[in-house]
């Protein structure tokens, strides 16, 4: 079995730390990459700082395959994203040519330097177009750098959701009506019978219906299934609520 690509995500921002704005980017890429078959290993949220950003962007460049930022990307003061990310590879920021063109077209006499600052990139970063939005993406060494605006953030991943697609996990979910406590020994005993199983247990409080919600994944459908018939051998029949 080949190896998962791993991924990380840099939230970046003050107003996400200070609790003024709630993140929903990073959830967003969780579901979006676990279906393509990407592993998201870290989700880090850090302030508009220069340094703070280029540190995250040497441990997660070095540690995954793929790295995601958010937010910090726009003409204020406070976005500082590109410098961040730039110190980050140990590139100078340069004013790409071509975004350049595109903002003057656009703006017209209405250009400045807020609005040319859209075109500062790390040097040698990659553009990708995008038909849809006419701004490109802009990546550089496997990170991929996104605006913080929700709206946004979803259309440009979307654009580039293609170049990520691999094996996706296979999911089945049991309901029961037992807590962990009483489970638990059949959980362990189906890990160790298929250890490279992924098995979430995730309590239930106060629902009628099921206490536990029992989830198994993996790559290989087959591996599931049979994880699966094993789980439910073990459990009494008269706690099982429901399978999906």
């Amino acid at each position: 079995m080949s190896r998962d690509r791993t991924a990380g995500v840099i939230v970046i921002g003050n107003e996400i730390l200070s609790g003024k704005v709630q993140d929903t980017n990073a959830p967003f890429l969780c579901r979006e990459l676990r279906a393509l078959g990407v592993s998201l290993r870290r989700i880090l949220t850090v302030p508009d700082e220069v340094e703070e950003i280029a540190e995250a962007v040497r441990d997660f460049r070095a540690r995954f395959d793929l790295v995601f930022t958010s937010g910090g990307v726009g003409p204020t003061h406070d976005d500082v994203t590109m410098a961040g990310i730039a110190r980050g590879l140990d590139r100078r920021v340069i004013r790409h040519p071509e975004i350049e063109a595109r903002l003057r077209e656009f703006y017209g006499d209405a250009i400045n330097d807020a609005r040319l600052k859209l075109a500062d990139v790390p040097e040698g970063a990659e553009l990708i177009g995008d038909a849809k939005l006419g701004f490109p993406t802009i990546a550089c060494e496997g990170v991929y750098i996104l605006p913080g605006i929700p709206e946004l953030f979803e259309q440009k991943f979307l654009g580039l959701r293609e170049r990520f697609v691999g094996t996706p996990y296979t999911l089945r979910v049991v309901y029961t009506r037992e807590g962990e406590g009483a489970i638990a020994e059949h959980l362990n005993a189906t890990m160790a019978s298929f250890p490279d199983l992924l098995l979430g247990s995730y309590p239930k409080l106060g629902d009628p219906e099921y206490a536990v919600k029992l989830t198994l994944e993996s790559k290989d459908p087959l591996y599931v299934e049979a994880a699966l018939r094993h789980l439910l051998a073990l459990l009494p029949a008269e706690s099982i609520v429901r399978t999906e």
